[in-house]
């Protein structure tokens, strides 16, 4: 049973992560990436994946970080008008 629990998170991962791909939205789209990256985290951490685990760390924090960076912009461009 948590084998098939996990298989799909995997999955709802992966769905989550393509969907991303074609949202033009940039900040909806790295949330939604933040959500596909920490389901196939959990995922490959099921699975004691030793490359598939820092590869969605780092993707993960690569679209939290993008997060970040753009809001970071936008308050700056809020406080200069």
């Amino acid at each position: 049973m948590v084998n098939l629990l996990f298989k799909i998170l995997g999955v709802i991962g992966v769905l989550l992560i393509t969907y991303g791909i074609y949202i033009k939205n940039e900040i909806k789209q790295d949330w939604i990436f933040v959500l596909g990256g920490l389901c196939l985290l959990a995922y490959s951490i099921y699975l004691r994946d030793p490359i598939f685990i820092p590869l969605q760390i780092i993707f993960t924090t690569a679209s939290g970080y993008e997060i970040y960076r753009i809001k970071s912009k936008q308050r700056s461009v809020n406080r200069n008008h």
